[in-house]
């Protein structure tokens, strides 16, 4: 009698199927592994494609579902963008892996190959992050900030179709879907903070599930890791999971762990700015991004993420 196959919960877009088979591959090519199945799940995001994100209440917009089947045992792994993902797990829940990190920029996509610096006044840009609206506003004040929804490719179809002389997206999706021909701009850390933890794919289990755990625990990337727990210790620090404009990334040496971040206001006209430096393990790490937000704490993040919160009566965590 054959072993029952690893059941994978994922979201049935492109990206997402990709990530699913990506890691379905991974686990192909381990020595007798088990056979994988994807199952497709539904989630709010998925649903409420009219809601800006900014305003879903959360950062488990588009993974609630997915960790709910998980618990229920519908499903035995659950695989994720991991900027996605709460910072704060459901209990029950581990995230087992966390994958090579792809490119963390952020890329600007415009019809006629322009650049940021190169749009016109007043060229209409869509993004549906608070954080990208609050970089760009901060690089070009001139430009105008319009909501834009849907998976990778319809975003693109859109832009080609005139509703947008712009769009901003992560350069891991578009890379990942072989859209790179359709990139501008690169736009670079230093003036675009990227998502905590974008470009890197979390795959979660049940804690307890030592059989799953056994295949998934080989998938860990030693520098994704570390770089993952500075910026998600960082964000759980500041604000617990709603959607803010901040931006973080960490990058890793054999020895040395470096976090930069950055908290802006939404008319960009306000940014602080902290960055640190830690040995690279994980409890450094974890240390390290505390601090580095203690120090966002002390000069005023706190004061101008509320400030924005009430601006836009985005939910509480």
């Amino acid at each position: 009698m054959s072993a029952r196959p690893l059941r994978i919960g994922t979201r049935a877009s492109a990206l997402a199927l990709w990530q699913a088979q990506h890691v379905q591959a991974l686990l192909a090519a381990q020595p007798r592994a088990p056979q994988v199945e994807l199952v497709h799940i539904r989630t709010s995001g998925d649903q409420q494609t009219q809601v800006p994100l900014w305003q879903a209440g959360g950062r488990a917009f588009f993974t609630r579902e997915i960790d709910r089947a998980l618990l229920e045992g519908t499903v035995d792994v659950a695989v994720h963008s991991l900027k996605d993902l709460a910072t704060e797990l459901e209990p029950g829940v581990t995230l087992a892996a966390t994958l090579a990190r792809a490119d963390a920029r952020d890329v600007l996509l415009t019809r006629d190959g322009t650049g940021l610096l190169q749009l016109p006044a007043g060229a209409r840009v869509g993004t549906s992050s608070l954080r990208r609206r609050a970089f760009l506003r901060r690089a070009r004040p001139d430009l105008e900030h319009l909501e834009l929804r849907g998976n990778v490719p319809t975003r693109i179809e859109r832009l080609r179709a005139g509703d947008y002389e712009a769009i901003i997206l992560a350069a891991a999706g578009v890379v990942r879907l072989g859209l790179t021909a359709q990139v501008s701009e690169y736009l670079a850390p230093e003036l675009f903070a990227p998502a905590v933890s974008q470009g890197v794919i979390g795959v979660c289990a049940r804690s307890a599930d030592a059989a799953t755990l056994k295949w998934l625990l080989p998938l860990d990337d030693r520098e994704a890791r570390l770089a993952v727990s500075a910026e998600r210790a960082l964000l759980r620090h500041i604000e617990g999971g709603c959607q803010v404009p901040l931006g973080a990334l960490a990058t890793v040496t054999e020895r040395l762990l470096r976090l930069q971040a950055s908290v802006c206001s939404l008319d960009g006209t306000r940014e602080l700015r902290a960055q640190g430096s830690a040995p690279a393990s994980i409890p450094d790490a974890i240390a390290l991004g505390e601090r580095v937000a203690a120090e966002l704490l002390a000069r005023g993040a706190q004061q101008l993420i509320a400030q924005e919160r009430g601006r836009l009566a985005v939910p509480a965590p």
